[in-house]
């Protein structure tokens, strides 16, 4: 900090010089900012500018979760009048054709600028099945997990393939799918997401976002092959 007080006092005594030395004074404010900013923070912060956070999602305590027949330790919190999953490590939030994750349930949102792995495999009626306690035609005996149990224990559970610690997810006789089928079940989910008028605006977006980064002009010497 003592090399920082130095540049301090200097500049100071540079103001007392005029409106020449007021310039140089400013100028060499915003040249200290640019060295001590890292550039990281800065481009945080513009992405934050173009894509606000999601509204925070009131809890009166952690939520108890419930896993997701055929999937690969996907998490629900069934309480909440929002798409928030749990995979893999993290908390995801679909919010205004967007997707957000953070290590929180709560909190940290950070833009998350593709579509996670996991999420064509949800049945986007699975509110229906659990309101039914039933999966296809198979009893459902779904686990609502507390939050504290949750948490010490999905690593294990992801590792022994017991999803919240159940065999076939609760699913009572359950037999899997064909390969093709559940196939075909992913595709119609994503055509179905793709359909959303909120993920068309956001695609659309992107898109154009693409299109302005693509550098312009012809491809100098020895590009054009790299470039075709």
């Amino acid at each position: 900090m003592g090399f920082l007080d130095g540049i301090a006092k200097r500049l100071l005594m540079m103001n007392k010089g005029g409106n020449k030395m007021k310039k140089l004074f400013f100028g060499t404010i915003l040249l200290v900012l640019a060295m001590l900013v890292p550039i990281p923070t800065m481009a945080q912060v513009n992405i934050n500018i173009q894509f606000p956070l999601p509204p925070p999602i009131p809890f009166p305590a952690p939520p108890e979760v419930i896993v997701m027949p055929e999937t690969s330790g996907v998490y629900v919190a069934p309480d909440v009048d929002a798409e928030l999953y749990f995979w893999n490590g993290f908390w995801w939030r679909l919010w205004e054709g967007r997707w957000y994750r953070s290590v929180y349930y709560d909190r940290d949102w950070v833009y998350y600028n593709t579509v996670p792995g996991f999420y064509f495999t949800i049945d986007p009626h699975w509110r229906y099945y659990y309101r039914n306690h039933i999966w296809y035609g198979y009893r459902w005996n779904y686990q609502r997990i507390p939050y504290e149990r949750f948490h010490e224990n999905w690593k294990s559970w992801q590792t022994k393939g017991t999803w919240g610690g159940q065999k076939a997810w609760g699913v009572q006789q359950y037999k899997p799918r064909e390969q093709a089928r559940t196939q075909v079940l992913r595709q119609q989910r994503q055509q179905e997401y793709n359909q959303r008028p909120e993920v068309q605006r956001h695609q659309q977006y992107q898109q154009q976002q693409g299109q302005q980064q693509k550098p312009q002009g012809k491809p100098g010497k020895g590009e054009e092959q790299h470039t075709k």
